[in-house]
C-alpha cells in the first residue's frame, strides 16, 4: 500500500453462529465473548488501533441487538450497519464492500480473533505490497477443522490456495485494493474462499502475511483456545488484557 491511508474498514459479521449456539451461547456471534469482550468490540477495537475510525458492518436480521449495543459502546466512530440475511459469507463480503469508497480498505470477518499488538503488525506489513495487490492475513497456527492452505513464494505472493496442505492457514483479514472490490466473480461461487482461491487461480496479486496468532471462533474449543492465548499475552505483557469497553 506503499503508505497510502487506508480511510474505512469492513466487518462481515452476518454468520448464524450455529455452533457456538449448539454449545450453550445464545447470543449472536457478534456478541461471543472472548476474556470478557465480545468478538465485535474485540475486532473493531483492533480497527481502531489500526487508525481505521469509518467502518461498515453487515450482521443478519437477527443483529438489530447488536447494531445498537456497538453504537452506543463506540459513539465515537463513523459505523454504518447493514442488516441482512445473506446466502453465503461471499454475499457478505460483496455487501460490505459496496460500502468501501475509493482506495484500499482492510475487511475482517468478526470471527477472526487477533491479539491487537499482531493485528496491527499484520497492517504495517501490509502496507508495503503494491497498491493494487489483495493482502491476506496467514497464520501458522492451525486450529480449524476445514483450513485453507496457503503456499508463498519467497516475495510473500500465494502461489497455491485451498491445496490439500500448504505452509499456513488464511486468518480471515484482508486488505482489499477498490479494483478487486469492483470484480463480479463467477455465479457458481458461494463462499468468500471460494473467491479467493479463485483470485489466486486467475493470477490476480494476492499476498500473505504471516500473523503469528489468529483463531476462527466457531467451535467452544475455539473460545477456549482464544481465551488461553489472551491470558498468556497478558502475562507476557505485564497487564490485565483488553479493555473490555
Amino acid at each position: 500500500m506503499n503508505g497510502e491511508p487506508m480511510m474505512r474498514g469492513g466487518i462481515i459479521a452476518a454468520g448464524a453462529g450455529s455452533r457456538l449456539r449448539q454449545a450453550g451461547w445464545p447470543m449472536p456471534k457478534p456478541m461471543i465473548p472472548v476474556a470478557g469482550v465480545p468478538l465485535i468490540a474485540h475486532v473493531i477495537g483492533n480497527f481502531v488501533a489500526a487508525g481505521i475510525t469509518s467502518l461498515a458492518i453487515i450482521v443478519n436480521e437477527q443483529g438489530h441487538a447488536c447494531a445498537a449495543w456497538v453504537r452506543s459502546r463506540f459513539p465515537e466512530l463513523d459505523v454504518r450497519f447493514i442488516v441482512k440475511t445473506t446466502r453465503s459469507s461471499l454475499e457478505s463480503f460483496r455487501e460490505v464492500a459496496t460500502q468501501l469508497g475509493s482506495g484500499p480498505a482492510l475487511m475482517s470477518t468478526v470471527d477472526a480473533w487477533c491479539p491487537q499488538g499482531e493485528f496491527v503488525k499484520f497492517m504495517r506489513a501490509a502496507r508495503q505490497y503494491p497498491p493494487d495487490a489483495m493482502v491476506l492475513a496467514v497464520t501458522p497456527l492451525v486450529a480449524d477443522e476445514r483450513p485453507l492452505w496457503v503456499s508463498l513464494d519467497a516475495s510473500g505472493r500465494i502461489t497455491s490456495l485451498g491445496a490439500g496442505s500448504g505452509d499456513m492457514v488464511t486468518a480471515g483479514m484482508y486488505i482489499v485494493p477498490e479494483r478487486v472490490r469492483q470484480i463480479s466473480p463467477p455465479g457458481e461461487l458461494g463462499r468468500l474462499r471460494e473467491y479467493l482461491v479463485w483470485l489466486v487461480k486467475r493470477g490476480d496479486p494476492v499476498y500473505g502475511v504471516s500473523t503469528q496468532n489468529v483463531v476462527d471462533v466457531d467451535r467452544a474449543e475455539d473460545v477456549a483456545l482464544a481465551e488461553t492465548l489472551a491470558r498468556r499475552l497478558a502475562r507476557e505483557c505485564g497487564g490485565p488484557g483488553e479493555d473490555a469497553r
